[in-house]
């Protein structure tokens, strides 16, 4: 007989205030699409309870953890407009994109109220995310000055590495 894990205990959409995530999001241009319960997310990369991206939208539904509601949201954040436009479900195959979305992630985890980047990273490792320091934390304080420096140059961070929408 299989076993059935449960799913890692992560903060999902349904913990935040919606109009938080919504208004973050606004602040980059893009929107937030809720997806009815148990219905297939539109542009998610990974299938399940990911969040997926089409254009300047996020999908997510309130089984989506927070970090992959972020993580998409970072993805577009990170490209520049006219390249929003053309995104459907994987953004980049970048690898500068892709560590300066998760570094971005983090960061952005600070503006909704009751998470953090803290509790983000956590739920990061929780879920699977794989860097070669071992953790989501020991990466970003020892292993992402190349993301924070891409995002600085490129005008999404402040030089005190605060978000610049």
């Amino acid at each position: 007989m299989q076993e059935t894990l449960a799913p890692p205990a992560v903060l999902r959409l349904a913990d935040l205030q919606e109009a938080d995530a919504r208004a973050l999001l606004a602040r980059y241009g893009l929107s937030l699409e809720r997806v009815p319960d148990g219905q297939p997310i539109p542009g998610s990369f990974w299938g399940d309870e990911e969040a997926g991206i089409i254009g300047t939208t996020v999908y997510a539904r309130g089984d989506t953890p927070v970090h992959s509601l972020l993580h998409e949201a970072g993805h577009l954040i990170v490209l520049p407009p006219e390249r929003r436009a053309q995104v459907h479900t994987d953004a980049t195959d970048s690898i500068a994109e892709e560590d300066a979305t998760c570094y971005l992630q983090i960061v952005l985890a600070d503006e909704l109220p009751g998470v953090g980047r803290a509790r983000l990273m956590a739920d990061m490792d929780a879920w699977g995310y794989s860097f070669r320091l071992g953790s989501t934390t020991a990466w970003f304080a020892g292993d992402a000055e190349n993301a924070r420096q891409w995002l600085v140059e490129h005008a999404l961070l402040d030089s005190q590495g605060r978000p610049t929408p």
